[in-house]
């Protein structure tokens, strides 16, 4: 799939930032303390996913033990996933697991700005050898860690992951609407596209209509504003948590979590 983007291909290392800052330099024990937090899943949240995924336990195991030898975390660190990811760093691996289980067809994220979570998702649907994302942007940079600025949009992604991705760049309601209304049902949508409440509402609803039977809705940042739980609420549910954070990341499944 084509890539419409500003990102240029890349290499194995980050380019320098548009203010010329350099990436940041991690000590070996840094380095190790780092992908420890990208590989440390909680319990809870890998029942949850494999709940949202309507698959078995015995699913797990085997994923668990790709992700524990996977070079993407050390990839990642090498693109500039330093310190100012650190609170995020458990979440890309549960978007790992949630894709290689429920196997999505088609996936859309808002919001992309550095692309960590984007990784993750590409590096699940390689391994799945199956799906196809494509990613609205940039994000915004309210709410996200420091340096989050610095970056160009996609650097995370490696060249080997872009073959199943499209970036679109433009990142309005109109355009999100015209990716919603064509092609297929989507099997899986993260909305990570910053604080506003009116656009977190706008986009969940939206997304919501447009999910396939087996869907799953994915939200940052949850306790930025009132959306996620007022969503949750109209569907009949209390607010869904996949994962508590810092920062929360809600999920709610349409053939789980669907009122009657």
């Amino acid at each position: 799939m084509d890539v419409t983007s500003t990102v240029p291909p890349g290499d194995s290392v980050p380019r320098a930032s548009p203010t010329g800052r350099a990436p940041t330099l991690l000590s070996p024990a840094a380095r190790r303390d780092a992908r420890r937090r990208m590989l440390l899943l909680r319990s809870a949240a890998v029942e949850r996913v494999a709940r949202l995924a309507r698959a078995s336990p015995s699913a797990v195991a085997p994923i668990r033990r790709e992700l524990r030898s996977s070079d993407l975390p050390d990839l990642l660190l090498d693109r500039g996933a330093g310190p100012a990811y650190a609170r995020e760093l458990p979440q890309g691996a549960l978007l790992y697991l949630l894709v290689r289980l429920l196997r999505p067809a088609r996936v859309l994220e808002t919001g992309v700005r550095p692309g960590y979570s984007t990784a993750w998702i590409l590096a699940g649907l390689e391994a799945n050898r199956f799906g196809e994302l494509t990613s609205l942007g940039p994000g915004p940079t309210e709410g996200r860690g420091r340096g989050v600025a610095d970056v160009t949009v996609g650097q995370m992604v490696a060249p080997r992951l872009r073959s199943r991705w499209t970036l679109v760049l433009g990142n309005t309601e109109e355009r999100l609407r015209a990716l919603l209304d064509g092609g297929d049902r989507i099997d899986l949508f993260l909305y990570d596209n910053g604080p506003d409440p009116h656009r977190a509402a706008l986009e969940l609803r939206w997304a919501w209509t447009a999910l396939s039977a087996r869907g799953v809705l994915l939200a940052h940042h949850v306790d930025a504003h009132p959306a996620w739980t007022d969503f949750c609420r109209a569907q009949g549910v209390l607010p869904q948590i996949l994962d508590p954070g810092p920062p929360p990341l809600g999920a709610l499944g349409m053939a789980t979590d669907r009122r009657p």
